[in-house]
């Protein structure tokens, strides 16, 4: 392959990447292109490139922990006897596996940021017109209906964060009198994501994601202040977030805080059997149906995607409030973890979060900005799921769970490809 040629296969594979989270937010079957290309190529890297191969063992803690949730989500569905469907979304995680090879060649990673950014203002643009032009109360984007509201906050917040970290680091540069006049207008892209991401999250009024935003970006600024030594100029940036939060929730009339205030009075208002109906009140009743299917099969659960059947059964036998009849899944993905699958299944899921969260943090502190910029994204998307797991189910909806594993799978290698080639550079 010549080098133009080369230079433009390069070029679309990077705009593919780029426009990925876009394509987990929407319905169109023509975003089934991109992965087939993404997916055939990095199959053929695979096969072909030694260099790819090392990329993975340097970051088979994460890749291991991402097919261990994919054996045992199998494993369990043959265990209890159930029908394949329920393997439909967690087999997706296969697929990210593959195409994460993809980010083991020189793609232009500008371009990567700069589509996350953009996909972030345009996601937040729509939250902005179904608030504000069509009254919808609860913005919810364009996949899902009212009923995704959640995990499309889940979505543009991660994606903000991501533009937060391309406007931290330039920052820094900035500071060191290293950050080129050409590029300011792609600053402001990214600080225009990170803003549009955040208001659109708020217009979706969902209060775990907006809760578990907060201090994964106070740990970027954190990051950020120690590698730069620049304390005075995080604290003033933090302020200034906290000010148009502020103002944020202010165009909104307070909804979002009232509905942060009735968290507390349905949570002592909850009873069992008289008083289960509220969103935080299903959720308490949820979890605790959950718990009890957890303590009746603590070893292998009442099996995958069945947490729904169990809920009936429950409420058909007068166990359960028929409140939450409803729901197929408990809100909290650690409880659906332990209830459909047991010990096995929780720990296979605290490892699908620590492993990858452990060789996220190691990379951190890299010399190397490049290795140091996507370790800090990998721990971004990490902690929001973290987070975002203790008050929803954050795998069970496809965009989410596409969201998590593709970037976290492709971060990991990214990393392994450069701190690779650094090795390869000190002992060549």
């Amino acid at each position: 392959m010549n080098e133009k040629l080369r230079a433009g296969w390069l070029g679309l594979l990077s705009l593919l990447v780029a426009a990925m989270p876009l394509s987990f937010a929407v319905v169109w079957h023509a975003k089934v292109l991109p992965v087939t290309v993404l997916l055939l190529t990095g199959l053929s890297l695979l096969v072909s490139r030694a260099a790819t191969r090392r990329s993975y063992r340097l970051a088979r803690p994460v890749v291991i922990a991402c097919g261990l949730g994919l054996l045992y989500t199998a494993l369990n569905i043959l265990g209890h006897r159930l029908g394949w469907t329920a393997f439909d979304t967690p087999s997706h995680i296969l697929l990210f596996m593959l195409t994460a090879a993809v980010f083991t060649l020189p793609l232009r990673m500008r371009w990567v940021w700069l589509g996350f950014s953009l996909t972030a203002i345009l996601l937040g643009s729509v939250c902005i017109v179904q608030h504000f032009v069509f009254g919808i109360d609860r913005a919810y984007g364009l996949n899902g209906g009212d009923w995704g509201a959640i995990e499309f906050a889940m979505v543009i917040l991660t994606l903000s964060l991501m533009s937060w970290l391309q406007v931290l680091f330039p920052v820094g540069d900035y500071i060191a009198g290293r950050f080129p006049a050409t590029r300011y207008l792609e600053l402001c892209v990214h600080g225009a994501g990170a803003v549009f991401g955040m208001y659109g999250a708020l217009l979706t009024q969902s209060r775990g994601p907006l809760l578990a935003f907060v201090p994964v970006l106070l740990l970027l600024l954190l990051i950020f202040a120690r590698r730069t030594q620049q304390w005075r100029r995080s604290l003033l940036l933090i302020g200034a977030i906290v000010a148009g939060g502020v103002l944020a929730g202010v165009s909104v009339h307070g909804v979002v805080a009232g509905r942060l205030a009735a968290v507390q009075s349905e949570v002592s208002s909850y009873n069992h059997q008289t008083a289960a109906v509220g969103a935080v009140r299903e959720r308490l009743e949820m979890w605790r149906t959950a718990s009890q299917a957890f303590l009746s099969h603590p070893l292998a659960g009442v099996g995958i995607d069945q947490f729904g059947v169990y809920v009936r059964q429950q409420v058909a036998a007068g166990h359960a409030n028929p409140a939450i009849a409803k729901y197929d899944h408990p809100h909290n993905e650690y409880l659906e973890a332990a209830a459909t699958g047991g010990v096995p299944g929780l720990l296979v899921l605290l490892l699908m979060f620590g492993l990858p969260l452990g060789y996220f943090a190691r990379h951190v502190r890299h010399a190397n900005e490049a290795v140091a910029v996507p370790a800090c994204a990998g721990m971004a998307v990490v902690g929001m799921y973290v987070l975002c797991g203790l008050s929803d189910n954050v795998f069970y909806r496809p965009m989410p769970h596409s969201m998590y594993f593709f970037l976290v799978l492709g971060f990991a290698v990214l990393i392994g490809q450069l701190t690779s080639t650094h090795e390869v550079a000190q002992h060549g």
